[in-house]
């Protein structure tokens, strides 16, 4: 497949590279103002119309992502928008709405749906491995270090913790347990003063009655957050930690480091909880999701997540605001 990137920065270097190193797929064309390379482009509208990729990844600022989709949309080329699909909600629909006129596909980077770590978790939940799903807590505690923050956009609304990574966090509680239908949360910005939040603190319900917190903040020295965690990048030294705890009527599960706890025949707060780690198989979950793009490019499949799902993960983030 010829697929073309727009955006260089942290996401889309990554998507860049995974591009290059998949047999499946050749990149054609890197848009970007300040990339320099082989078919380069400043402008992604000059690259779409001379170079006609067959998909194209959008990894730029997230104001950006819905003017550029809807660039491609308009020429009918299928895309996989980098999470958040926009940086509103009301954006977020002009994007899916073009999209479903045009019947262009339009798939959207939660990648962690397809790491099977958190596929185990979600068939554990649901599956009622830890009996009925009762509360739920997530932590996305970590630090970034103060030349993250030179790029202008990181500082102002829009570019805090909460849509660049909590909404990732959204995302697979979502995915793992279900709607949620009710939120609760406070924010604060005091550590850096900045005028967007860099912790915040979110109580959930979920349609099934299960309860849920999500406590987030990237100004804390501690390794409780999934990309600490979790193994996926190499940039991040590893932690032998796990950052979501989803407990249930029978049972609780850590994750990503996969502990399952049960009781035996006996029950209650005086008995032995036994603990056994369950064995999953890594994958990389940004080439399984780069495959499906193929595929879905190709009309073998459907998006695993489609405009609509990543816009009721927006709205969530969306919804935190509004409460705050």
């Amino acid at each position: 497949m010829r697929i073309a990137v727009v955006g260089a920065g942290q996401f889309g270097r990554k998507h860049i590279e995974t591009v290059r190193n998949e047999p499946q797929c050749e990149l054609v064309a890197v848009a970007d103002p300040v990339y320099t390379g082989e078919n380069a482009f400043s402008d992604h509208r000059e690259m779409l119309d001379r170079v006609k990729p067959e998909g194209v990844i959008i990894a730029t600022p997230n104001a950006l992502h819905v003017p550029v989709g809807l660039a491609c949309v308009e020429r009918g080329v299928p895309i996989l928008v980098e999470k958040p699909i926009a940086d509103t909600v009301a954006a977020s629909h002009e994007l899916v709405a073009a999209a479903e006129r045009r019947r262009v596909p339009l798939l959207v980077g939660h990648h962690r749906r397809y790491n099977p770590i958190l596929e185990k978790a979600r068939e554990i939940v649901q599956g009622g491995g830890i009996g009925r799903l009762t509360a739920v807590a997530a932590l996305w505690l970590l630090q970034k270090p103060a030349d993250y923050f030179d790029v202008a956009w990181r500082r102002e609304p829009g570019g805090g913790p909460l849509l660049i990574n909590a909404i990732h966090d959204i995302d697979d509680l979502r995915f793992v347990c279900g709607e949620i239908d009710e939120i609760r949360a406070i924010t604060s910005n005091s550590t850096r003063n900045f005028s967007v939040e860099d912790s915040a603190a979110i109580a959930l319900r979920f349609a099934s009655g299960a309860v849920g917190t999500l406590t987030v903040s990237d100004a804390v020295a501690a390794p409780w957050s999934w990309e600490l965690t979790a193994g996926e990048n190499p940039v991040y030294p590893p932690q032998p930690e796990s950052c979501y705890f989803f407990t249930g009527t029978e049972g609780a599960l850590a994750v990503p480091g996969m502990t399952l706890f049960t009781y035996g025949e006996k029950k209650g707060w005086y008995a032995p909880l036994g603990k056994r780690t369950l064995e999953v198989e890594r994958e990389d979950p940004q080439v399984r999701q780069l495959r499906h793009f193929c595929r879905v490019i190709r009309g073998e499949e459907a998006p695993r997540i489609d405009g609509a799902d990543a816009t009721r993960t927006l709205a969530v983030i969306e919804a935190i605001r509004k409460t705050v």
